[in-house]
């Protein structure tokens, strides 16, 4: 994962409802969109926001049928990630 993605992951996971909809959608194969705007205290609009930032950071994937988006973890991603923290930080504690 190059520092990019990582960064971009970082930054998807730190917002705490972020995290709540990407646990979401790890709970189940496939979350629609209709599910997640019925499941917290936020607008569609809020909902879609924190959707296409996980999604730009590759932690989701999309799949539209008609006018619904259903949404499902790209665990690849979620693992690579936190392989990538996982070196970082055993190289932090060599290091320091």
């Amino acid at each position: 994962m190059d520092q990019e993605q990582f960064a971009r992951v970082a930054k998807a996971l730190a917002d705490p409802r972020r995290f709540e909809i990407l646990e979401m959608i790890a709970g189940d194969s496939e979350v629609a969109c209709k599910r997640m705007v019925e499941a917290f205290p936020v607008s569609q609009a809020t909902i879609s926001h924190h959707l296409k930032e996980l999604a730009t950071a590759g932690l989701i994937e999309a799949r539209r049928e008609g006018q619904h988006g259903h949404y499902r973890l790209r665990a690849g991603v979620l693992e690579a990630y936190r392989a990538e923290l996982e070196r970082r930080l055993k190289l932090t504690v060599a290091v320091g």
